[in-house]
């Protein structure tokens, strides 16, 4: 078990290699998340609802396989799991560019495309939660995760920034080239990680039911974690559709290219930047349970400056606001992610992990439909004040929890956090 003594944790080989396979993979979903939008917004020139059923899809995954994943990662090792979903969703990306020079692109091909890159993410997620633990030990949890949400926000600054000068010089399918790339080279790197975690012991009789149960009656027994997926919910509702429409505000409503829109979104990872580098010391002032809900309260309201914008400097005074957001996000997920695995026993990290993901993720393909409808039925700027309230009061269960008075991380064993 790692020590506070000891040198930071990118002077270890293992974490180094995960730190840098994070780096790549996050700039090529990066690029995705801004080219694959505006592959159907520009080169098939799709209506808000499908822009709304496209985000819907990208996420189904998690509605489709997300309590399954975690009963199936608890059985294999996390690592080879990372190395397989980067490389599979590589291929799967490969095939938008292929598609579109043969003339062939149409929206059944995204949508088809987007639904086998969402489930493949559930599994990379699920597993990418699970490893970690075993590579830098429970007591430096804090730590690794404020690092790798770092490096995260490092490459969602420049990574819009470059996708909308690809998109621009390229186009959009094109520049999923370089998504493509970036997944491929992160499964590579994740190849050279050389700490085994043990291996899961085989059972005689597995019951995918019963061990899928197992990880749901964990969580949904403790208050703390019931509150943190319900709230999580609400706010990846919100938060979905208030993305869905932001893209179609900026392009058609305020004007903006493929660049202008990479530069408001590159300004969102300044924010994840700065909230990942403050994460650590900001939780551990205000108290690992307080940040998780305090952090939302204070930054989500200014994304109500959005939809007040228009042509002009007033956009990038509403993009700070979404900077704002992007900050108390940062700082929220690192906490929270680190207050789950802490509580998980290391036999069901998995588990916990894709019953939280699939409770809390599971309004987003709702989400989607949600903001393409409210798009389509009043228009993209009224969406968006939807999505900035919904946003601002999905602290709720978290401020009514046993988390607004927590300041360090739980143990399985504390009677508070038992049930």
């Amino acid at each position: 078990m790692p020590s506070p003594s000891r040198p930071g944790l990118l002077r270890e080989p293992d974490f180094a290699r995960l730190f840098a396979a994070t780096a790549l993979g996050q700039l090529g979903d990066r690029v995705v998340f801004l080219a694959l939008p505006l592959v159907a917004i520009v080169a098939l020139h799709a209506d808000e609802f499908q822009v709304g059923l496209l985000t819907a899809t990208t996420t189904a995954g998690s509605l489709l396989v997300g309590l399954p994943a975690g009963a199936w990662v608890d059985r294999l090792r996390k690592r080879s799991v990372l190395i397989g979903t980067d490389l599979a969703r590589a291929l799967v990306l490969l095939t938008i560019p292929m598609a579109s020079w043969a003339g062939l692109l149409t929206m059944r091909r995204l949508y088809a495309v987007a639904l086998v890159h969402g489930v493949l993410t559930v599994f990379f997620d699920v597993a990418y939660a699970g490893c970690l633990p075993h590579l830098v030990g429970r007591d430096r949890l804090l730590e690794g995760n404020a690092a790798l949400s770092a490096v995260r926000a490092a490459t969602g600054i420049g990574g819009p920034a470059v996708a909308g000068t690809l998109v621009g010089w390229a186009g959009a399918p094109a520049t999923l080239l370089a998504g493509s790339f970036g997944m491929a080279v992160s499964g590579l790197l994740a190849s050279g990680i050389r700490t085994r975690e043990p291996r899961p012991e085989p059972s005689e009789r597995r019951r995918l039911g019963r061990e899928i149960k197992e990880g749901l009656t964990f969580v949904l027994r403790r208050p703390a974690l019931r509150a943190i997926i319900l709230s999580d919910a609400l706010f990846n509702l919100f938060l979905v559709m208030y993305q869905t429409m932001l893209l179609v505000f900026l392009e058609r409503g305020i004007g903006l290219g493929s660049f202008g829109i990479g530069l408001v979104l590159s300004g969102m990872g300044c924010g994840a930047l700065l909230g990942a580098l403050c994460a650590t010391r900001v939780s551990t002032w205000i108290g690992h349970g307080r940040i998780i809900w305090l952090a939302p309260l204070l930054t989500c309201p200014p994304t109500a400056l959005m939809p007040l914008s228009r042509p002009g400097w007033s956009v990038y005074v509403a993009a700070a606001g979404l900077a704002a957001l992007s900050l108390g996000g940062v700082v929220r997920v690192v906490a929270q992610s680190s207050f789950q695995q802490a509580l998980a026993p290391d036999r069901l990290l998995g588990r916990t992990t894709a019953t939280a993901r699939f409770v809390s993720w599971g309004g987003i393909p709702l989400g989607g439909l949600l903001g393409g409808a409210c798009g389509s039925a009043f228009g993209a700027t009224t969406t968006l004040w939807i999505g900035a309230a919904g946003m601002t009061l999905s602290v709720v269960p978290n401020a009514l929890s046993p988390l607004r008075s927590v300041r360090g991380f739980p143990t399985a064993h504390d009677p508070e956090f038992a049930r």
